[in-house]
């Protein structure tokens, strides 16, 4: 940029030309080679001081009406401009004497010639930003904060696009699937997932999607370590940063809450001295068993036990002792029983056992089997001469049975049956 030093921009007499740097919106200034202003416009002066006349301003410098402290960037800027010819864009950071009050400028040097092409001053124009950085300084602060929640929130957070891509996540999110936090970022929902598990979740991004409602409910998925979590979901529809559809998720592992609700749940079902079924729901999966073997016409039986003289071992060798003796009776049966057959204790030295798929013959050798293992057992070392045996009784569903309770009293009678026969055997009993 060529301008004749001796035509500075205040002394072209040009008044037109003054109104249109006047109204420019931007601050335009001129310095000497010696860094004193040649000219400014009305921002200028008004910044510098309000009511600040331009003849006050001609031949003295910036640093006059404005602190720069000790940082010297301002300077040097100055210098590389007026020394090497350079043209500067920086951002630069003024306490204005008149205010008190730091501002911020988008500025622009560049030097000004003579005609020969010799450095004689400076011409610069500065933006106002200071709003516009202290909105970005807001923002800024904004989102460290919220970045500071999101990563020390006990939650899962994410947001995905329509498209199923995860385009945010935080750490607790990405540490589920074991992955650092940039191999989340862009991927299919499918690709960090198995499939099935992913079209599940889709599906019901599909629904929020179309109605425009939050969704809450219980979900699970196999963590990196192939543990089964169990997690409650809060996903909103939303926007992303560019406007586009998205879902927003705030996920929050109740894993160590299942736990406890399905342990609560197995001690309300299970006797808590053998582990095995209690009665309650030992009469719970029979109905289940009964309206089963019934509809499909599956064969169906049961065994009723009666651990004998019980009453007499409690008396003779303590109840400690009798709790031992239960436990062992339980380990005999479950020696001999399938998986699918269901034992249960239903009175304090009664048991019950629930046969699918059995008839009465087949029940009657089970029976047997877990006799001759219960008498050929001695449970308590110290009391060698501790003999311990048991009653059973059998029977079957027949076409007749109203229900479960018909087929059960029927099992009782044989037992009683066993018992009148001087115990330690085992009775069948068909038939109404």
């Amino acid at each position: 940029m060529t301008t004749s030093a001796s035509d500075p921009p205040q002394a072209m007499g040009d008044t037109a030309y003054r109104t249109l740097l006047d109204e420019v919106g931007a601050f335009v200034y001129a310095t000497d080679i010696r860094g004193n202003f040649t000219f400014a416009n009305k921002l200028v002066l008004e910044l510098l001081r309000p009511g600040l006349r331009l003849e006050e301003v001609i031949g003295k410098s910036f640093t006059d009406f404005v602190a720069i402290g000790e940082d010297d960037t301002l300077r040097e800027t100055d210098r590389r401009v007026l020394e090497q010819g350079e043209t500067i864009e920086r951002v630069e950071a003024n306490l204005i004497h008149a205010t008190g009050e730091t501002r911020y400028y988008w500025s622009t040097k560049k030097p000004l010639r003579d005609a020969g092409g010799a450095i004689v001053g400076m011409i610069g124009i500065s933006h106002d930003i200071t709003e516009k950085r202290r909105l970005e300084d807001q923002l800024i602060r904004q989102k460290n904060l919220l970045d500071t929640v999101l990563e020390n929130l006990d939650a899962l957070v994410y947001m995905k696009s329509a498209d199923r891509r995860f385009v945010y996540a935080n750490r607790q999110f990405a540490s589920v699937f074991g992955l650092p936090l940039e191999n989340i970022l862009g991927r299919l929902d499918s690709e960090l997932m198995p499939k099935d598990v992913a079209d599940a979740f889709w599906a019901i991004d599909q629904q929020i999607l179309a109605s425009g409602q939050r969704y809450a409910g219980e979900q699970s998925l196999v963590d990196a370590q192939g543990r089964t979590r169990h997690y409650w979901s809060v996903v909103v529809p939303g926007t992303d940063t560019e406007g586009h559809t998205a879902l927003i998720g705030l996920v929050t592992d109740i894993t160590a809450l299942h736990e406890l609700q399905e342990e609560l749940q197995q001690q309300a079902r299970t006797d808590s001295l053998t582990g095995c079924a209690n009665r309650r729901h030992f009469f719970e999966l029979a109905g289940i068993e009964f309206t089963r073997s019934r509809r499909y016409g599956a064969p169906l039986s049961m065994i009723a036990i009666d651990i004998d003289h019980f009453k007499q071992i409690n008396d003779r060798y303590g109840h400690p002792i009798g709790d031992v003796v239960l436990q062992d009776f339980v380990g005999c049966c479950r020696g001999i029983l399938r998986e699918m057959d269901i034992l249960a204790r239903t009175g304090g030295e009664e048991f019950c056992i629930l046969l699918p798929d059995t008839n009465l013959e087949a029940a009657g050798e089970i029976a047997e089997r877990i006799r001759a293992m219960t008498e050929a057992c001695h449970p308590i070392e110290e009391y060698p001469s501790l003999q311990i045996s048991a009653s059973f009784g059998a029977s079957t569903l027949e076409s007749t049975d109203a229900d479960f309770q018909t087929m059960f009293a029927r099992a009782d009678r044989a037992l009683y049956q066993a018992k009148d026969r001087g115990r330690n055997c085992t009775a069948l009993l068909s038939g109404s």
